[in-house]
């Protein structure tokens, strides 16, 4: 998965970029809820216009109205979506950002919670993909800073942030998991 990480200063913000299959599904949900808002508003032309009664037509404009927003607005979700963490050393904080077009929402962590950067697989033998984490202690949940199909660049990328954070990486590639009761 492709993804840009730009450095500036202590700061570090790594962008996790969107399927393009997840913005090619948006497209029929988008064109199923402008098909039935632009009935609704056919509808309301006509009605406004003196040719219908809008006490006639008030249930199927609401119904139309309801599932042409219900239909649109997971189509709008998945067409902007965009997920960001912004890694500040100075202020030894860590923001996990969630955006869905004007909607933000953000999570705050601090960095000194994270001790290292692993990089580990999924075990799927047909495509293993390699994600590369900030780690803390037992009980901190980590950070999926990206993924990839190639551990050349997961390898890459975890030595860059270790690098400004001046943060260890480790390759725990091939290792079994811990269980959950150690």
């Amino acid at each position: 998965m492709a993804g840009a990480m730009t450095v500036d200063g202590g700061m570090v913000r790594i962008d996790r970029a969107m399927p393009w299959v997840g913005r090619l599904l948006s497209l029929p949900l988008l064109a199923a809820s402008g098909y039935l808002l632009w009935n609704v508003a056919l509808g309301l032309r006509q009605d406004f216009s003196g040719f219908g009664r809008l006490a006639d037509d008030l249930v199927p404009v609401l119904v139309f109205t309801g599932l042409g927003l219900l239909v649109g607005i997971p189509g709008l979700i998945l067409l902007t979506f965009r997920y960001f963490v912004v890694l500040n050393e100075t202020l030894r904080q860590i923001v996990i950002t969630s955006q869905f077009g004007p909607l933000n929402i953000r999570r705050h962590r601090n960095l000194a919670d994270y001790h290292f950067i692993s990089i580990t697989d999924d075990y799927d033998a047909d495509l293993t993909t390699y994600d590369v984490n900030l780690c803390g202690n037992k009980g901190t949940e980590p950070i999926n800073l990206m993924s990839f199909t190639r551990r050349e660049e997961a390898d890459k990328l975890a030595g860059e942030i270790g690098r400004v954070l001046k943060l260890p990486a480790r390759d725990y590639v091939g290792t079994e998991p811990d269980s959950d009761d150690a």
